[in-house]
């Protein structure tokens, strides 16, 4: 979402960092591009004055001035300030309450998501907080919206209010939370119906539920990717209906970001969740500290291992691990890194991960790397034998083009594998010979490859 804001910050604090000396009229030339930056990327031109202020008064203290390495801190200081602006640090979480059943209403504009999120707020409630969750569409107006859901209900695993014909929202509110008291569910989503635009009536009925069901949480559900629109839709919900957060859909998308960064300044709700993706799992608390690590080049490497620990049994990690000490590196071993990288989700997110990777973008946008080449190289091993796979050395041309043929693929794409597997065998071995120090030696893991990687 960030990656064009991401790119104009890195660059114009890259070149801060250079200078053994700063002055004030560096760090004014620095904020005047900064600026056209921030509102650039659609950020709200009071916070893109406030955060600006900040910013210059911090820089241009004395600490800054006289530091040894007045570059870094000066981008410590940008850093704070993103976290301030996002909201602060830690994450904010969802609130289930301590008597059941909680309703949780979730608010937004047509074709913004919510329906979705709502099953994907479902699903992680479910899965990591163990509630027992039921889920009630109050949308009468939009066609299959209900069927929408309950098919989203049947994917998930998750409770679906049955539709009754001619129920009006109110009354479907009442009855999901009379349900969920018979049955001892812990929490009960009420997606309600959305609009292409603001309206009254919307903004009424919306009112009505909440005093009906009293939640316990008032989400509004924005799509990241409209930019300032986002931000009109979420002060408008709250001047209404009053919000205690919001989730920002499509982030993974070519979002400019300047929802993100002015959600929490214009309305004073915290960001609470961000949607990463179409899956279901895609749904990720949102946390201040490491979004602005991540728009200023810092990676967030958390983040990413929160990743692998989710989508990596640590049986085969282990013996993964135990291989590369001993020097044996296979290209089953190789396929399996590749199913698992896919497992972790889209891998342009994951680059994004990343410390640094904003430096070699283009590199990797040249090398096109994404999930369909690492399914397509996963092919390629797939399509060797057993033998094969043991024992590379064996592949002569005939042998090549067989694979070739049936991964749907080029012999230069087979070529290219083998290529990029030698390279990881020996980085294996090298460190295994290292006693397992540098094991990475500064580069990206194997399944992600050497410089050769997708040319």
């Amino acid at each position: 979402m960030f990656d064009g804001l991401s790119a104009k910050l890195t660059g114009i604090l890259d070149r801060l960092k250079k200078r053994g000396v700063i002055a004030e009229s560096d760090v004014d030339e620095a904020l005047r591009e900064v600026r056209v930056a921030l509102l650039e990327a659609d950020v709200a031109l009071p916070v893109a004055k406030d955060f600006l202020g900040r910013v210059r008064e911090r820089a241009l203290g004395q600490d800054v001035l006289r530091s040894v390495t007045p570059g870094q801190m000066v981008v410590k200081i940008v850093h704070d300030a993103l976290v301030e602006t996002l909201g602060g640090a830690g994450e904010a979480a969802i609130q289930t309450g301590t008597n059941p059943p909680a309703a949780i209403l979730m608010l937004g504009l047509q074709g913004s998501g919510k329906t979705t999120t709502t099953a994907k707020l479902a699903l992680r409630l479910e899965k990591r907080e163990r509630k027992k969750t039921l889920m009630a569409s109050l949308d009468v107006y939009r066609p299959a919206a209900q069927q929408q859901l309950a098919q989203l209900g049947t994917q998930t695993g998750i409770r679906t209010l049955t539709p009754v014909l001619g129920e009006r929202p109110v009354a479907i509110a009442r009855r999901a939370l009379e349900t969920a008291r018979r049955e001892a569910f812990d929490v009960v989503l009420l997606d309600t119906a959305g609009r292409l635009a603001l309206d009254e009536e919307m903004m009424d009925e919306a009112a009505a539920v909440r005093d009906a069901a009293q939640p316990i949480e008032t989400l509004l559900v924005a799509d990241a990717m409209t930019g300032q629109d986002a931000i009109n839709v979420a002060s408008a919900f709250h001047r209404r209906v009053g919000l205690t957060g919001i989730v920002l859909t499509r982030v993974d998308g070519d979002a400019r970001g300047g929802a993100a960064l002015s959600a929490r300044a214009v309305t004073g709700c915290p960001i609470k969740l961000i949607g990463v993706g179409e899956k279901l799992d895609a749904l990720e608390p949102f946390n201040a500290q490491r979004i602005a690590g991540s728009i200023l080049g810092m990676g967030d490497i958390v983040g990413l291992v929160e990743k692998a620990s989710e989508a990596v049994a640590k049986e085969d990690a282990e013996k993964l691990a135990a291989k590369m000490m001993k020097g044996q590196f296979s290209l089953q071993d190789m396929a399996d890194q590749f199913r698992q990288l896919r497992k972790m989700g889209d891998i342009q997110g994951l680059l994004g991960m990343l410390p640094g990777i904003a430096k070699v973008k283009n590199q990797l946008a040249a090398a096109n790397v994404n999930d369909r080449m690492l399914a397509r190289q996963e092919a390629i091993i797939l399509s060797m034998t057993g033998a094969e796979r043991r024992n590379p050395k064996v592949l002569n041309a005939s042998r090549r083009k067989r694979i070739a043929r049936g991964s749907g693929t080029t012999v230069q794409d087979v070529n290219r594998l083998i290529k990029q597997f030698e390279h990881a065998a020996a980085m294996m071995k090298q460190a295994a010979k290292m006693g397992g120090r540098g094991l990475m030696g500064g580069r990206l893991p194997p399944g992600f490859g050497p410089p050769t990687f997708g040319r």
